[in-house]
Parts: C-alpha cells; sequence; structure tokens
C-alpha cells in the first residue's frame, strides 16, 4: 500500500519494503508538488521495487525544489555564514530557472542562464555563488535525493572570457608606514589596536580573532589555542553573536604568541582588569547557551548577557563596560581608515599581509600555511602569497646583478 503525505509545500510517498531483523524498512521519495503526483511517482515506484521496471524522473519544479533543498538539506548541513551567502543568490537563480521542472533541465538551459546571470553580476564572487548553487542543489537532487537521474550542472564552468571582465576584491600588503600610520591614529582605542595586532602578528581570520577568549590565551606559554569562530546572525532576543566551529577542521590549531604581542597582550588584560573593578556590578558579563538543530546535533553556541554568577565567558575584545560587539568593533575605525587616511584596505588583509612578509623573510612555505590554518600549501601559494611591484622590480634588479656577464651591451655601441 502507498501512503501519501504533505512535507512543508511538498508531498511524499512510502510504501513497506519488508522486514530486516524483525523490523519494518520502507521507502520513501519526496518533492512532488500535488498529492497526485506523489501518488503516480510512488505506484511507479512500486513497480519498480516488485517488477524491476524504471520510473519517470520527478516533475517538481526547480524553484520548489530549492525551497525544499534549503530546509531539508543546506541549512542542516553548511554553516550559518554559508547559507546566508548563497540564499542571496536564491531570487535571481529562480527568475531564470525556477519554471523548469528538474526532469528537464539541460548543460544547455543551465549554461544559457548562467550567461544572464553575469549580466546582473558586479563581482566574480557574485557569479561564483551562483554556479555554487546550481551545481550543490542538483548534486544533491540526483544523489541525496535521487529526484533525477543524471546531474546536468556537472560540467557547469564559468566561461573564461567572462571571469577576466568580472571586478575581484584588491588585495592589500600592509606597509610598515601604514601599520604606524593606523596605530598612532587609533592610539585611544586600545580594543582595536590590540584585535589589529593580533591579526597582524598571527594571520588569524577576523571570525577567531573576535571569538578569542582569554581561556585560548596562555601567556605563560606563548601560545593561542584557535577553536572557534564567531558570526552575527540577525538580531534576536538575547543578542545576535554566535560562535561556531572553525571555517575547516585543519583551522584548529595553536599559534606561538612573539615578544611584541605578547607584550600588547599582557598590557590589555591589565587594563582590562582594570576596567572591570571600575566598573563592578555595571560591568557586561556573557554565557554561552547551546544551541542544537531539529536532530539534536550541537551546532553553535549563542553568546548572552548574563547578570547572574554562572560559567561566565571572558571575552577578549570587549568595549570599555564590558559590553561584546564581536566584530562591529572594527567598522567605524576601518571607516576613517579608508576616508580620513586614505588606506584602501581591509581588516582580512591582515592576514596576507601575514602571509606574503613571512615568505619574504625566509619562513618555509609550509610552515605559513600551518600557522594560517590551510590543510594545503596550495590554498596559501593562491590566495594568500601577493607580489607587489617592489618585489617584480627586485626580481629584475637581483637576476641583473647575478647574469651581468650574459651580454656585452658595448657591442651595441
Amino acid at each position: 500500500m502507498i501512503n501519501i503525505r504533505k512535507r512543508g509545500k511538498v508531498y511524499q510517498y512510502c510504501f513497506e519494503a519488508g522486514k530486516v531483523n524483525g523490523k519494518r524498512k520502507q521507502i520513501t521519495k519526496c518533492g512532488f508538488r500535488t498529492k497526485n503526483e506523489a501518488f503516480v511517482a510512488g505506484q511507479k515506484a512500486y513497480n519498480e521495487f516488485i517488477n524491476g521496471e524504471s520510473t519517470t524522473e520527478c516533475n517538481i519544479l526547480y524553484s520548489d525544489y530549492l525551497d525544499y533543498w534549503m530546509k531539508e538539506y543546506f541549512e542542516i548541513n553548511y554553516k550559518y555564514s554559508t547559507a546566508k551567502r548563497y540564499k542571496e543568490s536564491f531570487d535571481k537563480i529562480k527568475e531564470e530557472l525556477g519554471c523548469y521542472k528538474l526532469s528537464k533541465l539541460t548543460p544547455f538551459i543551465l549554461n544559457q542562464a548562467l550567461l544572464k546571470l553575469y549580466q546582473t553580476s558586479t563581482t566574480k564572487e557574485a557569479l561564483r555563488n551562483y554556479q555554487k548553487v546550481i551545481k550543490s542543489s542538483l548534486r544533491d537532487a540526483t544523489y541525496y535525493f535521487g529526484f533525477i537521474k543524471n546531474n546536468p550542472a556537472s560540467d557547469l564552468q564559468i566561461p573564461r572570457v567572462l571571469s577576466f571582465e568580472l571586478k575581484k576584491n584588491i588585495r592589500h600588503i600592509y606597509t610598515n608606514e601604514e601599520i604606524e600610520i593606523i596605530l598612532n591614529r587609533f592610539k585611544n582605542n586600545k580594543v582595536f589596536i590590540c584585535a589589529f595586532l593580533t591579526a597582524c602578528y598571527t594571520g588569524m581570520r577576523k571570525g577567531e580573532v573576535f571569538a578569542l577568549t582569554w581561556d585560548d590565551i596562555d601567556l605563560d606559554n606563548r601560545v593561542i589555542k584557535i577553536t572557534k569562530t564567531v558570526y552575527a546572525k540577525d538580531k534576536e532576543n538575547k543578542g545576535r553573536w554566535y560562535l561556531g566551529t572553525t571555517k575547516t577542521t585543519g583551522s584548529c590549531r595553536e599559534v606561538y604568541i612573539c615578544d611584541t604581542l605578547h607584550s600588547v597582550l599582557y598590557n590589555y588584560k591589565k587594563l582590562q582588569n582594570k576596567y572591570r573593578k571600575e566598573y563592578g556590578k555595571k560591568y557586561k558579563r556573557y554565557i554561552i547557551e547551546e544551541v542544537r538543530n531539529k536532530y539534536g546535533k550541537l551546532v553553535e553556541y549563542k553568546i548572552i548577557q548574563s547578570n547572574v554568577k554562572r560559567n561566565y565567558i571572558e571575552m577578549v575584545f570587549t568595549r570599555k563596560d564590558g559590553t561584546y560587539s564581536g566584530t562591529d568593533i572594527i567598522k567605524y575605525p576601518f571607516k576613517i581608515i579608508h576616508h580620513e587616511l586614505k588606506i584602501n584596505c581591509r581588516f582580512y588583509d591582515l592576514r596576507g599581509s601575514f602571509a606574503t612578509i613571512s615568505l619574504r623573510n625566509g619562513c618555509e612555505i609550509k610552515d605559513i600555511a600551518e600557522v594560517l590554518g590551510h590543510k594545503r600549501v596550495e590554498t596559501t601559494e593562491k590566495y594568500y602569497i601577493l607580489s607587489t611591484s617592489k618585489d617584480k622590480m627586485n626580481a629584475i634588479i637581483d637576476f641583473d646583478k647575478k647574469h651581468n656577464d650574459i651580454y656585452d651591451v658595448s657591442l651595441l655601441k
């Protein structure tokens, strides 16, 4: 007997396949737009199960499938920040492909849609997100949900001729002069200076820096333990900042604290303790609350302000009164850096600057990759090691010094 039930906006069929070890086993499939479609598909699936006959493809619209995929798979298996970034691409993709049934999508249709989406894209990152959403969603429709038999997006690529026309995020290498200017401009903003120098001397990601608690920093043994990252969600009751896992498992690491950073963190901690005593009961304190998904799996921790004395966490980078503002602490300073100091840079560029300058100073690329939390050296080389005009000029000068006897220039006189 075939049973039909509704799950969200779509329908699911279900029938009993038999018993294994005394327990009933069922075959189910979801994603049908109407009850009748689910019933027809269920009948054909049952015939296939009994007689080995093949079934036809699912006729759910791609638009409906995207909604289902986001709710039933993506939000469960991907991190919040990734899901948020991909969601921004959904409306545009639905405009171009939402009217097609999953079984009718072809490589030609998908490539034509990507060309149209290119016309509304201003950056390579936006076009890459369109490509990733299409490829990932149809891959899961094929191999995870079984809605279609062949993945039409398996070879979907951004045309090379288009990729060169789109704007790139311009990466910046901080010079010593720029760092000195920034530190002098914000000499009264101790929390910003400390966060800036922590990233400068460790190459940590922004989310990793502002996720630090004092338990992560061992000043005696000069080690920072990086085990988590922080990110913001839409404002909710009790706050909007969350602690989650690092970008990859390889990003969990320990970073050495050099003399300069040790002095900075040591003095900053003393200053923070002084503020804590000055504010007394008015000093803001925080705890963390476990957040689990619908399957009961612990996925993140929410940072909550609390006056109840129980398991306080001591966030490193807070305002004078203890207020924790996450990565918002750097927003205003970087507006000043851009508009007043006229330095076109990002906090994230400290990571690339650390890698590039370390390599110039003779560090091994493998060691730099491990400090940055990269499993593959190629990632460090491709995305974080930059060459400046001065580097390129020095390369030519060095070659000339070592090979200036190759050709006798006097022959041209």
